[in-house]
């Protein structure tokens, strides 16, 4: 069966994905990101080796309850039976067998060393394994695509066994031999020419599968793709182990939008930037923001000469549009910033700054100045806002009036090791004219003046309740002066629907905080409508 014309896209995350450094799922995280996958129109999703791991051997007993997929079918993963034992009385065969995946992918050794050496039988007995195991499922009803291990390195030290095993698979009933650059070394070049002379020598469909150890595993799928193979395995975000296999997304995206080849079913790859950021949060790694043609910097320009030109025509200073990714184009307030960033960022942010040229240059000018003393704006949108609300109106948003605020951190003497020191905030303010002196705690003095600075405000203003700090990054800007040097804090607030970055710069880390948490708050109870 196949899915989506004459090309696999087949995505590998839930198995050779979760082999990376840090990564863990739960059997709900899986079932979760599958439906992403399903979502962005993959023709197969790896679900996991079951037998070999009891969590993988759950998957897929929940997953034909639980997944529905529209577009993808679900695989399992598998090994070729043990050298001596017939496949039909192999346990982990059986586990294959008995998965409900209607495909089946099965890794063997096509490398002579490892034969002799990893599984310790003969290159004769390797071929039995692969015929047996193959011709087995087949009879069993399901759909078997090989992943020939360490392909290219084999091909290089035995060309005539590797290509062997592959004949020996498709004669057996495999509809695919996908090619595995397993340990990663391999050239766009060199991918080529093996690929070329793979298809030409057994005539059968051909896949790649590219780990990313000399950062080409995007470019040799499409060498691969180029020389004729139609499947093509990796991973969304190009997670998997080492550096990563190819990353699914950045394949796809160039198979559709520069080589003009439909791989995905019409409009899904819209979807590619949600599906990459909504995976990234199940598995808890931050979306890499360069990530090509989904990371929130792929279409972000920061040059007053790429805007000046965008402002003209946006494909001035890209390479397509941000849209048929699901993406934005964003544009960067910085000192590097000239007036047509600002402008242009005044436009995205709701305010029409092109009839006012002076402005434009007061706030220009105000931005270059204060990213000397250190703030950022790039990626504080927020603080940016509010910096351009008080240019075009004269006055900050103003929700509260500060009349002093101080922290005391407490350690006690005999504390036991590692234990935390409790840390008092006290604020004093005045807001829709009540004087409120409220005192918080907190396990750090940031955590304590935002926790007392939250407590004062919400007596006035009950939604900022709903108001949660959930990241907080320091960056010390004049190293050379050690303790006393000048700290920029940016700080992520979310009212629980969305999310908003503010910066505060100071003398020291909790002054810094101070001035970025009122500018979340300020911030958060404008979008409130306070």
């Amino acid at each position: 069966m196949d899915l989506h014309g004459d090309f696999h896209v087949y995505d590998t995350t839930l198995r050779d994905g979760a082999q990376q450094e840090g990564l863990n799922l739960t059997v709900a995280d899986k079932l979760n990101i599958a439906r992403h996958l399903d979502g962005l129109g993959v023709g197969y999703i790896e679900g996991g080796w079951p037998g070999a791991n009891p969590k993988d051997t759950e998957f897929f007993r929940r997953a034909r309850e639980e997944l529905h997929l529209t577009h993808a079918r679900l695989t399992a993963f598998g090994a070729t039976r043990r050298a001596g034992v017939a496949a039909a009385d192999d346990p982990l065969v059986a586990a294959l067998r008995e998965s409900g995946a209607g495909v089946v992918t099965l890794v063997a050794k096509s490398h002579d060393r490892h034969v002799e050496l990893a599984l310790r039988t003969t290159l004769e007995e390797n071929l039995a394994m692969v015929r047996d195991t193959v011709s087995h499922l087949r009879a069993e009803g399901q759909q078997v695509f090989l992943d020939a291990e360490h392909f290219f390195d084999g091909y290089r030290a035995n060309r005539d066994y590797a290509l062997e095993v592959l004949r020996t698979a498709f004669e057996a009933g495999a509809e695919v031999a996908a090619l595995c650059d397993t340990n990663g070394g391999m050239l766009p070049g060199w991918v080529s020419d093996v690929v070329h002379d793979v298809v030409e020598s057994t005539g059968g469909r051909v896949g790649i599968h590219a780990h990313n150890d000399s950062g080409c595993a995007v470019a040799n799928s499409l060498a691969a793709i180029d020389a004729g193979a139609s499947h093509v395995q990796g991973c969304i975000n190009g997670y998997g182990e080492r550096t990563g296999n190819a990353d699914l997304v950045t394949v796809v995206a160039n198979l559709e939008l520069k080589l003009g080849r439909q791989v995905l079913p019409q409009g899904l790859l819209r979807e590619a930037t949600r599906v990459a950021h909504a995976v990234a949060d199940v598995t808890n790694f931050p979306p890499a923001s360069r990530q090509p043609y989904v990371g929130s910097s792929a279409f972000a320009h920061k040059a007053g000469l790429h805007a000046s030109a965008i402002k003209v025509d946006p494909d001035l200073y890209q390479h397509m549009d941000p849209g048929g990714v699901g993406n934005d184009m964003r544009l960067l307030v910085s000192d590097m910033a000239g007036r047509a960033s600002i402008e242009l960022k005044g436009r995205e942010l709701g305010f029409d700054l092109s009839g006012d040229k002076e402005l434009v240059t007061r706030v220009t000018d105000r931005v270059k100045q204060l990213e000397a003393r250190g703030y950022t704006f790039e990626a504080a949108d927020a603080s940016f806002e509010l910096l351009l609300v008080e240019e075009v109106e004269g006055a900050r948003p103003s929700y509260f009036e500060v009349e002093s605020w101080r922290v005391i951190t407490e350690t006690l003497t005999h504390a036991v090791p590692g234990e935390e020191a409790v840390s008092e905030a006290t604020v004093k303010l005045k807001a829709q004219d009540v004087r409120y002196v409220v005192t918080g705690e907190g396990n750090g003095p940031v955590n304590a003046l935002d926790s007392a600075l939250r407590a004062a405000i919400g007596q006035a203003y009950p939604g900022v309740a709903k108001f949660e700090l959930i990241d907080y990054k320091v960056r010390i800007l004049d190293q050379g002066h050690g303790t006393d040097a000048i700290t920029r804090v940016l700080i992520e607030t979310s009212d629980g629907e969305s999310s908003w970055v503010t910066v505060g710069v100071g003398a020291n880390v909790i002054e810094a905080s101070w001035g970025a948490l009122v500018d979340g708050l300020t911030y958060g109870l404008r979008r409130q409508g306070a």
